[in-house]
């Protein structure tokens, strides 16, 4: 039996947003550099979260990206995984979204964050700074959130990696906002 090479992460994951479509992680990667090179000196939000939205016979999961200048702008794109089956079960549901956010967030754990820190390195100590997050998007209010039981689980996944920290509701703006906005667009 003859296996097929797998396609390697940066070949399979296509991007968009308002103004541009069909961008691969190096596309992505060049636009966050480009952004964050016109205000070196500004504090910066990394940040990547997953939201899903079930209809009839699929399961619609939007992963974005987000760059913020804080208080000053941001870049975002996201990306769409349909999954043909509907996933009832929250905690699966929740597992998938963080799996998929992991996945995107670990293209950029190497040389991709180490370009970014480079811009902003030689103004640290004139307040510059370069913070990465994981949105989950869950809560762990349990009267507010289903999602409460699995928080934990899910904010260990993401610690584990080592380089991101991790944010639920209402902080993680990135799967809670940015993501689901695009999921409600019908597949």
């Amino acid at each position: 039996m003859t296996r097929v090479p797998r396609k390697p992460l940066q070949d399979e994951l296509v991007f968009q947003n308002v103004s541009e479509c069909g961008l691969s992680l190096d596309d992505v990667q060049a636009r966050i550099l480009s952004f964050m090179a016109k205000d070196p000196k500004a504090v910066y939000h990394f940040i990547v979260g997953t939201d899903s939205q079930v209809y009839r016979g699929s399961t619609k999961f939007v992963t974005g990206i987000i760059i913020r200048r804080v208080g000053r702008g941001a870049w975002a794109c996201y990306r769409q995984t349909i999954v043909p089956r509907e996933l009832r079960s929250l905690k699966e549901k929740l597992s998938y979204e963080t799996t998929l956010s992991q996945e995107v967030a670990s293209y950029f754990m190497g040389d991709a964050l180490r370009k970014m820190e480079e811009i902003v390195l030689p103004y640290i100590y004139k307040g510059a700074a370069l913070e990465h997050f994981i949105d989950i998007d869950a809560g762990t209010h349990p009267t507010l959130n289903k999602t409460s039981r699995y928080v934990k689980e899910m904010i260990d996944r993401v610690e584990a990696m080592g380089v991101y920290a991790a944010r639920v509701k209402p902080e993680s703006y990135a799967a809670s906002s940015y993501a689901n906005r695009y999921t409600k667009k019908s597949v």
